[in-house]
């Protein structure tokens, strides 16, 4: 008998114990670019481990989740935003026998393109781009074209259908690896905004609705188990939750939008979070020569305006300010 790698010894595993909704790596539709396969790991091993060594995923740790600029170090940033997904998808895809590499390589690459200060920097390039930008487009813009200098990732096809589909708007993903990191990603962020939202004094766990309180659980924990459990139990011919249990849910995503995402509390600082991505996109639009020398290729082949929004949405918040201030803050004068 032939000797098998370990790669092949892992994808042998694959196929005798995962289920047959899963993706298995050695059935992939493949890469952009064609690669000599790992000894060691799988495709969707090796996809996570480009995502977890590029520049834009390390970028993350400087970019707003929900709060800009708070004041203190636990609140969520878009990193820690993205473990989370990774680890409430793993533990869904474990509890339905899926491909737990798929699911992580997806989740953790899910937001790489997204902007500066959340989504209201998100909303503010929609606003000047002559295109709908969405961060969720962009994150695969990012893995397919800007990370490397120009070169992608080259990731397989079933990870970036799952970053390109892994947000509301868009269609579902092919895959029900790529199913769970978007329900993953709901159910990360409904929980941890709350937290952070009660860590800064906007609410208090008795201001949760008494329903969601009830049928979910009180705290953070027993209302990430109510929703993975519901998923995990209910997904047959889909990924999806019992109806009451994703009644529940939309209720309680209702109530954070008016009680914290429209809470001037909270999103005081957004308006001018908005005119500085504003401003800094009208500026390279207006003089492109202002554009870094990575981004000169793409103003040539594809318009300053893709270009710019490019850039700007490859910052972190810190560096956007810093870019900010150099275009329109004067600078000291000395001999």
């Amino acid at each position: 008998m032939e000797n098998r790698t370990i790669r092949q010894q892992i994808q042998d595993a694959e196929r005798r114990e995962l289920s047959p909704r899963a993706c298995l790596s050695a059935d992939t539709a493949g890469r952009q670019h064609l690669m000599e396969e790992c000894p060691l790991r799988t495709p969707f091993q090796r996809d996570r481990d480009r995502i977890i060594h590029c520049n834009s995923y390390r970028r993350l740790m400087h970019k707003t989740q929900v709060f800009l600029f708070p004041q203190g170090d636990h609140y969520r940033t878009r990193l820690t935003h993205t473990l989370e997904v990774s680890q409430i998808a793993r533990t869904i895809a474990r509890g339905l026998r899926l491909n737990e590499d798929l699911t992580e390589a997806i989740a953790m690459g899910h937001d790489l393109g997204h902007t500066p200060f959340g989504h209201a920097g998100e909303f503010a390039l929609r606003d000047v781009s002559p295109f709908y930008f969405r961060h969720s487009e962009q994150s695969l813009r990012v893995v397919e074209l800007l990370e490397r200098d120009g070169k992608g990732l080259n990731l397989t096809a079933e990870v970036r259908d799952g970053i390109l589909c892994h947000s509301d708007g868009m269609p579902w993903a092919k895959t029900w690896e790529g199913r769970v990191v978007r329900y993953a990603d709901k159910i990360a962020y409904i929980n941890h905004d709350i937290e952070d939202a009660i860590r800064g004094g906007i609410l208090t766990e008795n201001d949760i609705p008494w329903q969601a309180r009830y049928r979910l659980g009180q705290g953070k924990s027993q209302r990430i188990t109510s929703l993975v459990a519901s998923l995990i139990e209910n997904s047959r011919e889909d990924v999806t939750m019992d109806p009451e249990t994703a009644a529940q849910y939309d209720h309680l995503k209702a109530f954070l939008f008016e009680a914290v995402y429209k809470n001037p509390m909270a999103k005081g600082e957004e308006g001018k979070a908005k005119d500085i991505v504003r401003k800094l996109y009208e500026v390279l639009v207006k003089d492109p020569d202002k554009l870094p020398r990575d981004y000169q290729e793409i103003r040539e082949r594809e318009g300053a305006e893709r270009a710019a929004c490019d850039y700007i949405s490859g910052m972190s918040d810190r560096y956007c300010v810093a870019v900010f201030e150099d275009f329109f803050i004067p600078k000291p004068w000395g001999m």
